[in-house]
């Protein structure tokens, strides 16, 4: 077994489990976008970052893909993490405004506006078609293509694949083809139907180093009655 501290808990989990795995199976709710049960971790949204060590050394870290270690002192809320995924939803926002499962997960971190140049993408290269055809489907049908800006996923050449069997796993996975069913102007990213409360222990700078990680979180009812 593994014994390291999560959210000042120390906790023990088996060996090779992820902080992802650790923190949920604890019950520290971690947000994902790239990860889904049953597929390798790609840690390619970035959005489940937790924070780990202390002081300057303390640096974040992709929860799904980095592994338990002994000792380890592991943050799920802290100031800075919640920093940075409101920083990497406004930036998927700008990148595809009109998937549902984005826009719902900037409403429940507070996200009511991001602030780059708006574009209308239709793939934020999660990565989650590629794995589900390869892992699940045993296809293999279609996989990443290029580098840098000119990155897409499609098949070779641009030719269908004899391998797909046109099963849809690809488009049932993928946040992008999840459109939200009221979507009608793009330039709203997210429609503020289902944004929460800023959580209140967030303004309190005693609490800097660990936010609230509680779903629902108990202040933020109270603060809501």
């Amino acid at each position: 077994m593994i014994n390291l501290i999560i959210n000042g808990l120390p906790v023990s989990v088996e060996e090779g489990a992820t902080l992802l795995e650790a923190a949920r199976f604890l019950g520290f709710p971690i947000p994902t976008l790239c990860y889904m049960d049953g597929l390798s971790p790609y840690g390619a949204c970035r959005l489940c970052v937790v924070e780990i060590g202390e002081g300057p050394k303390a640096k974040l870290v992709t929860a799904c893909t980095y592994p338990a270690e002994e000792g380890l002192k592991v943050r799920t809320a802290s100031s800075r993490v919640i920093k940075a995924r409101k920083m990497i939803l406004e930036l998927l926002l700008a990148s595809c405004p009109q998937s549902k499962t984005i826009q719902d997960l900037a409403a429940a971190h507070g996200v009511r506006r991001q602030r780059f140049r708006q574009e209308y993408e239709d793939c934020i290269l999660c990565g989650l078609c590629v794995r589900m055809c390869e892992e699940q489907m045993m296809a293999k049908a279609i996989g990443f293509r290029g580098r840098g800006q000119n990155r897409s996923i499609g098949t070779p050449f641009d030719i269908q694949s004899d391998a797909c069997r046109l099963c849809g796993a690809c488009m049932y996975i993928c946040p992008a083809c999840q459109l939200r069913c009221t979507y009608t102007e793009p330039e709203k990213a997210v429609c503020g139907g289902c944004e929460n409360l800023s959580p209140p222990c967030l303004e309190k700078e005693q609490f800097d180093d660990m936010m609230c990680f509680m779903d629902p979180c108990v202040a933020c009812e109270i603060r809501k009655d």
